[in-house]
């Protein structure tokens, strides 16, 4: 945990240190209140008719009271504002690592897992920093002051005190060993409960159209369930504490008072005495009464103290597993790391070198040795069969991932070598998957930092070039109209279509279609690719595609089978000398088609 807080801002360290001498004079007023308690019982007990000198014991005893609550106040207003500003900074590092984190890392947390690292793990910890300056600080300040105050008085009641120290701590310990496992168990059990959540939310299509709803409660009412059990374990736990500290508290007093008055009753009053023998005497056990009652309080206070420590020892486990959580996502190593060019002499041209590529953790390559080049302005186009790795050599064009062997070259430098700004800058890549945002068309088209200033006849060009022109007018509020979340407001093949507008508007050199034809229908597929290759000439295309349709006219054709090139050529070369390429087509189309077409 000393990790994370090795990133706290200046200002709220001496903020911190501002709340430990507040805490320390906070303590120091607390505790002076047994001490005007007890003068104020050796006052009524020696008859005193003054009530001037009650007054004065009674305004220490108020002033005290209401320095403390200053201070209390005070304290808990800095201790709100440090969590919630050190919250603010590690969710922020947090969004940023994960912003900048690869597929790989991605798939290594899991997406649900990563929503609880940034929410209900910081909340933890924020938690803890709020109510840790507050009672961290002051129950052992509290305990030791208090017990220096006691110490000496009488060992009969020091016994008193210490041996319901001695309960208070062996009931910490044994609820400390049964909690803080448990408490490791939540954390993954809330990870299960929101990967559930998602993955019914965002299938909830797939879940009707099965008729999987019944599937699905079940599986989240498990997951709920064994969530719900855990923490009744704990709070249960918790509730334990309760009635022990209850008792400890009534015992003690009940102890003190009963040790105290055996202790008066042991100082003898000499009836048959001295008059000033007799009035010392009494003297003494007014003394004595006003020790008992001051240490009944001071003794209040050490167990108070322990069990404020008790609460946040309770708390801790928790979020020490949090802050764990959140190491892990910090401390990261990112794979895919930045370059530092920023010029170079070509434009558009893309070279594999010799690549071959491995997932982490996987067992073998599932990119063997790919080589080919692509001229500024050519269309290249992949295809194979499912899992081949057409869409994993797109990606590595777009650094999603880093080659294991070769090199790729873009513009004529290793892709690596670029820092990502000038890298993105052009690139215009549009995934499988279709991803919108909650905004307006015009939002979603112009989304991002682009190399140029994204004017509205960029955005209306993109729209015409994507066919979206039609559908986005019939829309309300047209350009202005509203996206939802996810694009759930708009079809599969609307979402595609805005998608491959948004990489248009930015006028990249090169532009990557990761199977993003699929989704359109074979008239607006063909009219789209007729338009890039008017209006965007000089624009070198990558295309990911299943259709033969999709990829025949292209400049060069990539055929991968299991990772490997199977060929390279047109349609007609491959057609001619190509047999993979050859029965992918002939599963398509039949051969008078192909003949007819070609």
């Amino acid at each position: 945990m000393l990790h994370i807080f090795s990133n706290m801002k200046t200002r709220d360290r001496w903020l911190a240190l501002l709340c430990v001498l507040l805490v320390c004079g906070q303590v120091y007023f607390d505790l002076r209140l047994p001490d005007y308690t007890a003068e104020i019982t050796v006052l009524i007990s020696s008859e005193v008719t003054e009530l001037s000198q009650y007054f004065v014991a009674g305004r220490n005893m108020l002033g005290c009271a209401l320095c403390s609550a200053l201070l209390t106040v005070v304290v808990g207003y800095l201790a709100a504002m440090i969590a919630a500003d050190f919250s603010f900074d590690v969710r922020a590092k947090l969004f940023n690592k994960v912003a900048a984190m690869g597929s790989g890392e991605i798939k290594k947390f899991s997406t649900a897992s990563l929503i609880t690292r940034t929410t209900n793990d910081i909340t933890q910890i924020q938690m803890i920093i709020a109510m840790g300056l507050q009672m961290m600080l002051r129950a052992p300040i509290m305990a030791v002051w208090a017990i220096i105050k006691i110490v000496g008085k009488s060992w009969q009641l020091s016994a008193v005190v210490a041996a319901a120290v001695v309960i208070v701590v062996g009931a910490m310990i044994i609820l400390l060993a049964i909690m803080i496992p448990k408490f490791r168990i939540v954390q993954r059990q809330i990870d299960d409960v929101n990967r559930l959540t998602d993955e019914n939310l965002s299938g909830i299509r797939v879940v009707r159209a099965f008729n999987a709803e019944q599937y699905q409660e079940d599986k989240f009412e498990t997951a709920n369930d064994n969530l719900m059990r855990t923490q009744l374990f704990t709070g249960r736990g918790m509730a334990v504490l309760s009635p022990i500290m209850m008792f400890v508290q009534s015992g003690v007093s009940v102890a003190i008072y009963y040790v105290g008055a055996w202790l008066i009753n042991a100082i003898h009053v000499p009836l048959d005495g001295t008059a000033e023998a007799i009035m010392a005497s009494v003297s003494e056990r007014s003394v004595m009464l006003g020790e008992v009652v001051s240490f009944s309080s001071y003794a209040l206070y050490v167990i108070m103290s322990f069990v404020m420590l008790l609460m946040i020892f309770m708390m801790l486990p928790r979020a020490q597993v949090s802050a764990n959580r959140i190491n892990e996502v910090i401390d990261c190593d990112i794979a895919v790391q930045e370059g530092t060019e920023t010029t170079s002499e070509e434009t558009g041209s893309i070279e594999f070198r010799d690549v071959s590529f491995r997932y982490p953790d996987a067992s073998e390559d599932c990119l063997k040795h790919i080589s080919f080049s692509a001229k500024k302005g050519e269309t290249v186009a992949f295809i194979g069969a499912t899992g081949s790795g057409k869409s994993t050599l797109a990606g590595l064009v777009a650094r999603l991932y880093d080659v294991t062997d070769g090199t790729v070259l873009l513009d004529g430098k290793d892709v690596s070598s670029y820092d990502f700004e000038t890298l993105y800058d052009k690139i215009g890549y549009i995934p499988q998957k279709a991803t919108l945002f909650a905004n307006t068309v015009e939002g979603n088209v112009a989304f991002g930092k682009s190399g140029h200033t994204l004017t509205d006849a960029d955005v209306d060009n993109a729209l015409d070039i994507a066919q979206a022109t039609e559908f986005v007018q019939e829309m309300d509020g047209g350009k202005d109209g509203w996206i939802a979340q996810s694009g759930s407001n708009v079809s599969g093949g609307q979402k595609q279509r805005l998608s491959i507008a948004r990489a248009i508007a930015r006028k990249p050199e090169i532009l990557i279609f990761d199977d993003s034809f699929s989704a359109l229908d074979y008239k607006t597929d063909r009219t789209l690719r007729q338009r890039i290759k008017t209006d965007l000439k000089g624009t070198t295309c990558l295309i990911v595609a299943q259709r033969i349709g999709t990829i025949r006219n292209a400049d060069k054709i990539v055929v991968l089978d299991d990772g490997a090139v199977a060929g390279i050529g047109t349609h007609e070369e491959l057609m001619q000398n190509c047999s993979v390429y050859q029965q992918i087509a002939l599963s398509q189309l039949s051969a008078e088609e192909l003949a007819a077409n070609a």
